[in-house]
């Protein structure tokens, strides 16, 4: 979860393009444009971004806690449910296997995920919207266990056999926005800085040839004792090569892709991001530890294996 607003986001400050090009310039100094989120901003050099071993097992169960309330909910999406049905199937999860929903922690926000419909991006509250046939659905959740944190969020199109050209549309752009993290993730396995995850972000969107915009405005981040912690994790190139990439490291991977310009206005509920030219948008992210012997998947059951193995990458356990 990225939050909204100028004290609840990683925002980089850059004009509106509708695409990106992996021949391009740089596209930004990060430490000139880069607001952190308050816990990190707050507290400079407090805490170091490595954990320790034993820390990053630590947020393993987080990890999977994630990982079954977005399976909840995954299982319920369909034409006639709400979004705050999604929500409570969610919070049913998080609460039983004696966790707490990280989302509720942030200030303001009061419910387990975020669920983003069509042109919304990120950021969506759930509540009285029924989904509907073609309908693409970014859901977003996170879940606290004994002081750690995992955060994770998927795409879905609902599905729609009168309108399968639309269908299949959004159904490229969530597969090629859920590749892009992929890709970020794999560069991660053997990336030295972490300005090398965007990077490959990047190219995998510009390969697909759609014209596709990657948001500029909100970005991935560090995880661990806190939902939102340094460093920034940029889904595009910057100049800055960001930290150096070693064991101990804690990141949530989140592409965020729309189908037309990445311009993007917060509705009058001050949480839900839209795209200005209301074209829709996608949604992916996993928390990923670099390890001793690798990296794994905080939030994937199997460490990220299938979404690796593309990439010619294996994921270790944390020993």
């Amino acid at each position: 979860m990225a939050s909204a607003g100028s004290s609840r986001r990683s925002t980089a400050s850059v004009p509106s393009t509708r695409s990106l090009h992996a021949s391009s310039p740089c596209s930004i100094r990060a430490a000139s444009h880069v607001r952190l989120p308050p816990d990190v901003a707050l507290f400079p050099g407090r805490r170091s971004i490595y954990k320790t071993p034993a820390q990053l097992r630590a947020m393993i169960e987080p990890g999977l806690i994630t990982a079954a309330a977005l399976d909840a909910v995954r299982a319920l999406i369909a034409p006639g449910i709400t979004t705050l049905e999604l929500d409570a199937a969610a919070s049913a999860v998080i609460i039983g296997r004696g966790a707490t929903s990280n989302f509720q922690m942030v200030r303001g926000y009061r419910h387990t995920i975020c669920a983003s419909v069509n042109e919304q991006v990120v950021h969506g509250i759930p509540g009285s919207r029924v989904l509907e046939p073609g309908d693409i659905v970014s859901i977003d959740a996170g879940a606290e266990y004994q002081g750690w944190n995992g955060d994770s969020a998927f795409t879905v199109v609902v599905p729609d056999p009168t309108r399968p050209e639309l269908v299949a549309e959004r159904e490229e752009l969530s597969r090629v926005t859920e590749a892009s993290m992929w890709a970020g993730i794999a560069a991660l396995a053997t990336a030295t800085h972490v300005g090398e995850v965007g990077a490959a972000v990047q190219d995998r969107v510009v390969a697909a040839g759609r014209g596709y915009g990657i948001l500029r405005e909100y970005v991935g981040h560090g995880i661990g004792r806190r939902m939102h912690e340094s460093p920034s994790v940029f889904n595009y190139r910057i100049e800055d090569e960001g930290p150096e990439v070693r064991p101990g490291l804690a990141l949530a991977i989140e592409p965020m892709v729309v189908a037309g310009d990445q311009a993007t206005f917060v509705e009058d509920d001050e949480w839900t991001v839209s795209t200005l030219d209301g074209t829709a948008g996608s949604h992916w992210e996993h928390s990923v530890a670099v390890h001793d012997g690798g990296i794994w998947v905080l939030t994937a059951p199997d460490g990220g294996a299938a979404g690796l193995a593309p990439f010619g990458v294996t994921p270790h356990e944390i020993g």
